[in-house]
């Protein structure tokens, strides 16, 4: 419906967009009857869906009454000036209402929970606003859980969470090398035991007389090449030391071990002038023993042994021969040499070390006995590399020289072995013909046991 006054009058119609079928009109004031007759200056109405002011004076509606003709030519231009009016108080109303609400949201930082206070309403409406009411803030949106989508023809299983990798990774790689290193320490303690070092160490105790920092050297070098079967290097050890303190008698018993656990063929003992006694035979010399070491090497590797080398002599070695051996000792990264034990015996720089320990006597105290200072050993290296540079490659270790009671000793173990009583007075009797080197209280054998031998065959 319209309203009566707009129906006698389309001009007014025209004006105020009541619901007719011209241009530009709408449903604003659809089923709405008003009268116009009243002042309207500031009035709100609520017309359907839109909110319009309308600012008419009581003059204007005379005259709009007794000029009705010539309103309507001008109605166009009034129905343009009130879709502006009212534009322009829709943007008014929404920059009122902006400020309202940002004023309102800072209070409500501001203010304590139970205080806020709304100052206008979010739409339009014609009750009164009144200042003290709550405001009805709504209630807050749940968020909707996401839903799993199962196609029709599964089951419905939810999806298990991927976990990372990386951890059971890292145990895994933690295992493996745990059980590699269990299994190295197996197989170091294997190949140990494979050399027998500990029934070694008992038989150079019981054979071997005043040499025990020597005795225990030679075994801890063994022990740390033989605890792994790859190497980087040979194992090189030089015996020195003056005739008579054990060298000779340390590399039979060394020989006697090996051949015991590594067989015969892998066990080579070298006596220099035994076996290249003249210089002519020196060419010959070396083609043997360079082909007799890589047989023995060969075959060692084929066996996972450990072959033992034991070269006697080596003061009386000639210099091809010597150039020879360090050749096949001096490390290479593709040497086919590495996997051995070399034994150098000599009597090389014994004037220096009977020296030292004649000099040094006081220092050596009966249970450091044996002992041969480090400064000792830089002297004996740097003498040995002017005599060849093959010493460079070896572990020195010196023998000193024999005390009168370590010589009783020998007389004691040769006398047992040849079927005679050891009486003490005898034994006495026989040390006493040997010579020695007087030093305070204590004395030392010119000579070691090398004689025992011969005084008890005396007998």
């Amino acid at each position: 419906m319209s309203c009566s006054f707009c129906a006698t009058d389309p001009c007014i119609r025209a004006v105020v967009g009541c619901g007719g079928e011209e241009e530009g009109g709408g449903a604003w004031w659809r089923d709405e009857q008003i009268d116009i007759t009243k002042p309207l200056r500031g009035d709100l109405l609520k017309m359907g869906d839109q909110n319009v002011t309308v600012m008419l004076s009581e003059d204007e509606l005379e005259k709009m009454k007794e000029n009705r003709t010539t309103f309507s030519k001008f109605s166009a231009t009034v129905r343009a000036v009130v879709r502006i009016r009212q534009k322009y108080q829709a943007m008014k109303r929404r920059r009122v209402e902006r400020a309202a609400s940002a004023s309102q949201h800072s209070a409500h930082l501001t203010a304590p929970c139970g205080d806020q206070r709304s100052t206008s309403p979010k739409i339009f409406t014609f009750d009164v606003i009144d200042g003290n009411s709550p405001v009805n803030l709504g209630k807050k949106k749940r968020k909707k859980k996401a839903r799993v989508l199962f196609p029709n023809s599964s089951r419905r299983v939810l999806p298990t969470k991927e976990q990372s990798r990386a951890k059971s990774c890292l145990v895994l790689l933690c295992v493996v090398v745990f059980l590699q290193v269990y299994n190295a320490i197996e197989n170091l303690d294997d190949h140990v035991l494979k050399y027998d070092l500990e029934g070694l160490e008992k038989t150079l105790k019981r054979e071997v007389f005043g040499q025990q920092e020597v005795t225990d050297g030679l075994l801890g070098h063994l022990k740390d090449y033989l605890s792994t079967y790859v190497h980087s290097k040979p194992l090189v050890i030089s015996l020195l030391g003056p005739s008579g303190v054990g060298k000779s008698h340390i590399g039979r018993l060394l020989a006697q071990h090996f051949r015991s656990l590594v067989g015969e063929q892998l066990v080579m003992q070298y006596f220099v002038l035994h076996h290249c006694p003249t210089e002519g035979d020196i060419p010959l010399c070396t083609v043997t023993m360079t082909s007799q070491v890589s047989e023995m090497v060969t075959q060692a590797e084929e066996e996972e042994k450990i072959p033992l080398f034991i070269f006697d002599e080596m003061e009386h070695m000639p210099t091809e021969l010597l150039e020879t051996l360090h050749g096949l000792i001096a490390k290479k990264e593709n040497n086919e040499y590495l996997n051995a034990i070399y034994i150098l015996i000599s009597n090389l720089e014994q004037e220096e070390i009977t020296k030292f320990v004649l000099q040094n006597s006081t220092s050596i105290t009966i249970s450091g006995r044996g002992y041969v200072s480090k400064e000792l050993n830089a002297l004996l290296l740097s003498n040995l590399k002017k005599h060849h540079l093959l010493w460079q490659e070896a572990e020195l270790l010196p023998l000193t020289l024999l005390e009168k009671s370590h010589v009783m000793q020998c007389f004691i173990d040769e006398m047992s072995r040849e079927g005679f009583y050891p009486e003490r007075s005898h034994v006495e009797r026989l040390a006493d013909e040997l010579g020695y080197y007087s030093v305070g209280e204590r004395e030392f054998s010119r000579t070691g046991c090398k004689q025992v031998v011969a005084k008890v065959n005396l007998l």
